[in-house]
């Protein structure tokens, strides 16, 4: 569709995810998040995707929220209200999500990024909470970035809205690489041909197992880590992973 702000891509397995809305620095506009949203629902039921990569055209990755379409709308009507069900579609898809960055992202956008399990930027890209300067709390991507960073940090940069570059990203646990702009697509390639050597299901359930929060007792925690690997090694994927090393050959879930 030409006015689509969203596009979605398949292609050997990765589905790419391109928010396309550059004229507003690709903000979380009602279409954009509609589009988004159901982009998201099609990667995660298509069974030929394996990994899905969150990207952008133009010179931003994410601006947030659409200030344009949040101004003289009363809290119950806030574009806001929609977009807890998008980082959670992101958070808890079972499809490994890598975010591309060959920009800035601001508010939403870096929640947009924390919600991803892994991200790559270009080392030029900038990210900033900048919510406390227009007088509104970072609520609700403090969910998935939270998570990611360290508490100081955390600290200082809601607190202060203060600009900061891919480096201190990477340093602080917002993203996992940053590169040289011209180097940005072949490391996310370099990601997603690590992520479709993983067997889907084990993939999948690697990510709950990272994100579930542990009983406190130890005994427990190894009992049900214990239920998990065996169930896994004598399951489908376990034995067919298995017999692939064995036999010196790449599993059957390997793209060729």
């Amino acid at each position: 569709m030409a006015d689509e702000l969203v596009h979605y891509e398949v292609r050997r397995g990765i589905a790419t995810v391109t928010l396309d809305s550059p004229r507003n620095r690709n903000a979380l506009s009602a279409q954009l998040r509609s589009e988004l949203t159901a982009h998201l629902k099609a990667a995660t039921v298509d069974d030929a995707v394996r990994v899905v990569v969150l990207s952008h055209t133009g010179t931003v990755f994410c601006s947030g929220m659409d200030l344009k379409e949040a101004g003289g709308t009363s809290a119950s009507k806030q574009g806001v209200n929609e977009f807890p069900a998008i980082l959670e579609q992101i958070w808890t898809s079972p499809k490994p999500v890598v975010a591309r960055l060959a920009g800035p992202a601001r508010a939403g956008g870096v929640g947009l990024v924390a919600a991803c399990d892994i991200a790559v930027a270009a080392e030029d890209a900038t990210f900033a909470f900048s919510e406390v300067r227009i007088g509104v709390v970072p609520a609700v991507i403090s969910v998935t970035v939270l998570p990611r960073l360290l508490p100081r940090a955390a600290h200082e940069l809601f607190l202060t809205g203060e600009a900061f570059d891919a480096c201190r990203a990477k340093e602080i646990g917002l993203i996992n690489s940053s590169v040289p702009a011209d180097e940005v697509d072949a490391e996310v390639q370099r990601y997603t041909d690590m992520l479709t050597l993983g067997a889907p299901g084990a993939l999948a359930a690697t990510k709950r197992m990272l994100q579930e929060p542990r009983p406190s007792d130890l005994g427990e925690v190894f009992a049900d880590m214990l239920e998990l690997s065996a169930r896994h090694f004598g399951g489908p994927e376990g034995q067919e992973g298995i017999a692939a090393f064995v036999e010196k050959r790449k599993p059957s879930w390997v793209p060729d």
